[in-house]
């Protein structure tokens, strides 16, 4: 499901800039290093080159910077003077230069940063590629991304008009959007007077909506990711897909024309149009038969590369979509969506604990049965004390307790939590709604942000109709919503309350959703910049998720788009799933 857009759908601006500006500042910070002689990954081993200049080239890790450190240090050692420059993306932090002083290497290297922070992935895609965003924030409580967004804000901005609409949820959105006015405001010359290209931004935090994230994927891109793992655009297929010895790293994106139409679709779509897809290509490769020379001459010249490509393509799509089945089939699969399922609708809960019981006794997986268990948690609004102590004991007697420290992490980030007495689901709900906000001095009360980890999940679907009610079954070829995403047994969250405020152009009439969520809600129109705003440029959406959004997200906005005459375009700090999740909140390395 390419998702045809509507003959009337806006144009998407084109991101080639953005590649463009990063290349010239790199050629730039590199000076007269272009001739450069070998390439090494930043690893725990040594770079064993004779070269007389080294340039480093990293994210601002401490790790990074003890690497450094020591091959600096090595040389020194061997009596070796060479140049050193460590070039800082998307930003230089002092707590990597205090490294380099406390190694003693701060006067041996000269430093820059690389403002590399927005990667186009897609036509309608753009990553920061900052994975850790989501631990360093939701976790630890580091605040030092948000300067990054902020600036990535900005560039945007300025390079594609003012934003006239902005909305958002969430204390990182707030503080990112608040740093960017502030830029804005400093260098308020830049966009005045430009007429807007996207009309609408709306700035999202991850924990906003863990459970959409937290759900397996059945949309074919989800599931590719889920299976074989997305990396910066580009997938490696290993034999079992490609059919030969080795693995093959393929570009997923709108330029793979047999993937553009099949990126969106529910899984169970994707074998019956493949297949389709083949016979199609069968009958165009038969119509060689009856050619004249001069036929064949043209068909070799201008379509034949054409169909090798898309028959190359095919192939692969086939074994990915096999290398999918057989994995799905070994896991039952089936029997993990129908647990999820209940989990999302709240129903068999006894059932559903039962099944994540025998997950961790027969030692599935340590990180799907973390993700059951979180899956469990957020739904109920915490476990009871007695479910909690027993399924700890479980997965700890069971992967051992070395990931004790894990569920501590995931308490505190509020993934996976225990109810205290009192707290069962509709004592704490008739809590939040006693609660108030402070909104002249911008405060939350304090009884307020003592629950700010607690999720209302149950009150929340029920205000926002998440879990669609359909007689008889839901048809995933021809979908009637974005429950579509997840088999029709769920409206993403986090896609439903954009879908609300852009209806509304604001966040009225959602007060008591946004009290559930415990969430800081803005909203800000400039009717100046939106008198200057084209229609067209109205119906295009720029979307941030701030700690990661997954597949599916993209996809449901994607088909709200088509229903609505939107185009929504995807900003995020990284693409997630639910085994990143997990990851991020584990101790225990793979």
């Amino acid at each position: 499901m390419a998702f045809p857009h509507r003959p009337d759908a806006p144009e998407l601006p084109d991101f080639s800039m953005l590649k463009r500006l990063a290349r010239d500042q790199l050629i730039y910070l590199l000076e007269q290093q272009h001739e450069v002689d070998k390439l090494y990954k930043v690893e725990n081993k040594p770079a064993l080159s004779s070269s007389e200049q080294l340039c480093f080239l990293v994210r601002p890790r401490i790790k990074n910077m003890r690497y450094i450190a020591s091959l600096v240090n090595a040389d020194k050692l061997a009596g070796r003077t060479r140049k050193y420059k460590v070039i800082f993306s998307p930003q230089k932090f002092y707590a990597c230069e205090m490294v380099l002083e406390e190694e003693g290497i701060y006067g041996d290297v000269s430093c820059d940063e690389w403002a590399f922070s927005l990667l186009p992935l897609d036509v309608d895609l753009l990553s920061m590629e900052l994975p850790e965003f989501f631990r360093d924030y939701f976790l630890e409580g580091d605040q030092r991304w948000i300067n990054t967004v902020a600036q990535a804000l900005h560039l945007l901005s300025t390079l594609y008009g003012p934003f006239p609409n902005c909305y958002g949820i969430g204390r990182c959105a707030k503080m990112a959007y608040e740093l960017w006015r502030n830029l804005e405001e400093e260098e308020d010359g830049e966009t005045k007077g430009r007429r807007p290209e996207i009309g609408h931004i709306f700035l999202l935090d991850r924990d906003v909506d863990f459970v959409t994230a937290l759900c397996s994927q059945v949309v074919y891109e989800g599931l590719v990711d889920d299976t074989f793992r997305i990396k910066c655009g580009s997938v490696d297929f290993g034999p079992e897909v490609t059919s030969c010895d080795k693995s093959l790293k393929v570009l997923l994106n709108a330029e793979d024309k047999v993937f553009n139409e099949i990126r969106n679709e529910h899984f169970s779509n994707v074998f019956g149009f493949l297949s389709q897809k083949a016979r199609n290509l069968q009958a165009q490769y038969d119509r060689r038969r009856g050619m004249d020379i001069k036929q064949m001459k043209n068909f070799v010249s201008q379509e034949l590369k054409g169909l090798k490509q898309e028959h190359r393509l095919l192939s692969l799509h086939i074994g990915a979509c096999e290398s999918i089945m057989k994995k799905k089939t070994k896991q039952d699969f089936q029997e993990l969506i129908k647990t999820e399922h209940a989990l999302l609708e709240g129903f068999n809960i006894r059932e559903s604990t039962s099944y994540i019981e025998e997950h961790i006794d027969r030692q599935v997986s340590p990180i799907e049965s973390l993700r059951l268990m979180c899956l469990l948690s957020i739904t109920e609004n915490g476990l009871i004390p007695k479910d909690y102590r027993s399924l700890k004991t479980q997965y700890l007697q069971s992967y051992g307790p070395e990931h004790l420290l894990t569920f501590s992490n995931l308490r505190r980030a509020g993934l996976l939590t225990e109810q205290a007495p009192g707290d069962t689901l509709t004592a704490v709900e008739s809590k939040v709604s006693k609660l108030v906000t402070d909104k002249a001095a911008g405060k939350i009360t304090d009884a307020f942000s003592s629950l700010a980890k607690r999720s209302n999940f149950r009150a929340i679907s029920k205000k926002l109709n998440l879990i669609p009610r359909v007689d008889g079954e839901y048809d995933l070829k021809v979908p009637r919503d974005m429950a579509y995403v997840f088999s029709g047994a769920y409206v993403p969250l986090s896609c439903r309350i954009i879908e609300q405020v852009l209806e509304r152009r604001s966040w009225q009439g959602l007060d008591e959703v946004v009290r559930l969520l415990n969430c800081s809600d803005f909203a800000f129109t400039d009717m100046t910049k939106e008198d200057k705003a084209s229609s067209e440029s109205l119906r295009l959406i720029l979307v941030v998720f701030l700690g990661g959004c997954t597949f599916s997200e993209i996809s449901a906005l994607r088909f709200l788009g088509r229903e609505k005459g939107y185009r929504f375009i995807f900003l995020t700090t990284a693409v997630t799933n639910s085994a990143r999740l997990m990851e991020a909140m584990s101790e225990v390395k793979a």
